[in-house]
């Protein structure tokens, strides 16, 4: 999970750079989709579209839902406000992620892991000072990307009792690529060359964050890797200073 929390750090580094560059957060969420998802191609041709199967498509879809309304919110976030800033915000996520593991999950989530889980989120409030700094648009739009993302974490936790997480993250790029195209052609640039490095590196980055993520769901419990994303602040921070 630890690794997940650094790719997804130089994730939210790209997007906000992107978005610097004049590139529409929709259109970053649609290249960053597409992109993944054909990176992922060639493990599909090695292991055969037969390999694709799954009883679980109505959850895939909820779940490719619920990932283009956090992703969205989180681009349109890191183009108005600092990564870390962001990424502070973000950690309603783990908390929300250990509540509904509790009670939706049925995990045994024990006092220790409650603990790690709320000092997080505390040293995440003392960076945000919420009450006196002004709560921004751009600090709402992060605010409602945790939200999202602590429902599509559930999710993936449930899909992973089914289909491995290869097969998890390419169904998911798969259905979410339609989806994403509608906004992304209403508001659509044609990016420079410099852009579209960048949009074309969202790709590899995202899905060995996506990846790792997935692997760290499938071998434990929610809870716990919730209690580590809290990592992703220190990753995040050195991303935007750099």
């Amino acid at each position: 999970m630890i690794a997940s929390c650094a790719f997804l750090a130089v994730l939210s580094g790209l997007g906000r750079h992107i978005a610097q560059l004049g590139i529409d957060p929709m259109q970053i969420v649609f290249c960053r989709v597409l992109f993944a998802w054909m990176c992922m191609l060639p493990w599909l041709m090695h292991r055969g579209i037969g390999s694709l199967g799954t009883s679980q498509l109505k959850l895939y879809l909820l779940r490719a839902c619920c990932s283009m309304c956090a992703m969205s919110t989180w681009f349109y976030a890191l183009a108005l406000i600092p990564i870390g800033e962001v990424t502070a915000l973000s950690f309603l996520a783990p908390l929300f992620t250990t509540i509904g593991a509790a009670l939706v999950l049925r995990e045994a989530v024990r006092l220790r892991r409650w603990t790690a889980t709320l000092i997080g989120f505390a040293g995440a409030l003392i960076i945000i000072r919420p009450g006196m700094a002004e709560m921004s648009l751009g600090s709402w739009l992060a605010l409602s990307s945790a939200v999202f993302m602590g429902t599509t974490v559930l999710i993936i936790k449930t899909l992973t009792r089914g289909d491995d997480p290869w097969t998890v993250v390419f169904i998911s790029h798969l259905i979410a690529i339609p989806i994403a195209l509608i906004p992304a052609i209403y508001f659509w640039t044609w990016p420079t060359p410099e852009a579209w490095m960048f949009l074309i590196a969202t790709g590899p980055v995202a899905v060995l964050g996506h990846l790792a993520m997935t692997k760290a769901f499938s071998v434990t419990d929610v809870s716990i890797v919730a209690a580590v994303d809290f990592s992703r602040l220190p990753f995040a921070v050195l991303v935007g200073y750099l």
